[in-house]
């Protein structure tokens, strides 16, 4: 397998549209990485410039230390597996199995342990002799990635391979796709715009938006240390909170202050808060870092509830603070929450995030910084 290095890559489109804009990104041999943002921020277009699918505008790709800029798909050394599967219809499975081999030249007898191997490897043995008209969606998919795996390449490439199979199998697929990279020992690259597959599948997470790349980092990195408000409010699901309040003191206390209601930073946030007393900034907190703490006068936010969401192990309420601030909490299902009902919710403050105003980056970057190191 193979190291992937893009060194200051950009794809620039006819009238100056900038795709992908001076992208530094280095796959280790054998990790597995995930492209993640919203629809239209280059992820594709990154993986395609990697697979020699679009033309490099400027920068340089290196693949196991060659540069690959003028090098053509075929001659990579790259497998790709795509959205939609793109498998010949009069073809059996074998024989979508074998066909880039057949292509090669590669001896019969050698092609038929290829494939047989990487069918018992993905438990599609029995489907073999079928067509892909009389296969489901997700045998599709194996025969696809199975496709790509008797090739043996360097690195493989994904283009949101799970998107159009129903939520119960692409669970199964995600599983399936790690544990495949595991036992292949492989280098892939995996686009999606699912920020669950990212967070579940990937050894480093590259997210990116308009073009460009904003944080890398592993899954929990990210989670826990964003480096500005997108990437905060695009990892994790239901997505972070973002409240606007005012850095404000009382009696020598540092408080953020939302209109209706006050809380204290936690103590090692609070010098780097100190630099924007008297300012509004973003106060982060996650649906998952908020405690129901009873009903209105209890203390901590208090909000209306506005929205009722049961999912079984746990509730997502909707709420609308005094200030008409929203706010998302993911609780225990021990309560019976009601809508217009008004609540209270602690925040744990260790784990509040901060961002400024006017450029979205994090306040506490110095401290996650250190928290990297």
């Amino acid at each position: 397998m193979a190291k992937v290095e893009l060194k200051g890559i950009s794809k620039v489109y006819d009238g100056g549209v900038r795709a992908v804009d001076n992208t530094n990104i280095v796959v280790e041999d054998k990790e597995f990485v995930v492209f993640v943002g919203p629809s239209g921020c280059g992820k594709s277009t990154t993986l395609r410039m990697v697979a020699g699918l679009e033309d490099i505008t400027e920068g340089e790709l290196y693949i196991d230390g060659e540069l690959m800029n003028d090098v053509p798909p075929k001659d990579r050394n790259i497998a790709m597996v795509f959205q939609n599967y793109a498998l010949y219809p009069h073809m059996s499975v074998y024989e979508n199995m074998a066909f880039g081999l057949r292509i090669k030249k590669v001896e019969k007898a050698e092609i038929d342990r290829r494939v047989h191997e990487a069918a018992r490897i993905l438990d599609i043995e029995k489907f073999l002799d079928r067509k892909p008209k009389a296969l489901s969606g997700g045998q599709r998919q194996r025969v696809a990635v199975g496709r790509a795996i008797v090739r043996n390449p360097k690195v493989f490439l994904f283009d949101e391979p799970l998107s159009n199979l129903d939520a119960k199998l692409r669970v199964q697929m995600r599983a399936e796709l790690s544990d495949l990279h595991l036992r292949l020992n492989a280098t892939m690259i995996y686009v999606t715009h699912d920020q669950v597959e990212a967070m579940t599948m990937a050894d480093k997470i590259v997210v990116m938006k308009d073009g460009k790349v904003q944080q890398i980092g592993s899954p929990l990195y990210l989670y826990n240390h964003p480096v500005n408000k997108f990437v905060a409010g695009f990892i994790g699901s239901p997505p972070m909170n973002f409240l606007t309040v005012k850095v404000t003191e009382r009696d020598g206390e540092l408080l953020l202050d939302e209109g209706s209601f006050t809380v204290k930073p936690a103590a090692e946030h609070r010098e780097y808060l100190q630099k924007h007393l008297g300012k509004e900034i973003f106060f982060g907190i996650r649906p998952e870092d908020l405690s129901f703490a009873g009903p209105e006068g209890a203390g901590g936010i208090s909000a209306k509830i506005t929205v009722v969401e049961p999912l079984g192990a746990d509730i997502h309420l909707y709420l609308m603070t005094t200030a008409s601030q929203p706010l998302v909490a993911r609780t225990e299902p021990y309560h019976n929450f009601k809508v217009t009902e008004t609540v209270n919710f602690t925040p744990h403050m260790e784990k509040a995030r901060y961002f400024d105003r006017e450029t979205e980056l994090s306040i506490l970057a110095e401290l996650d910084a250190a928290a990297e190191k």
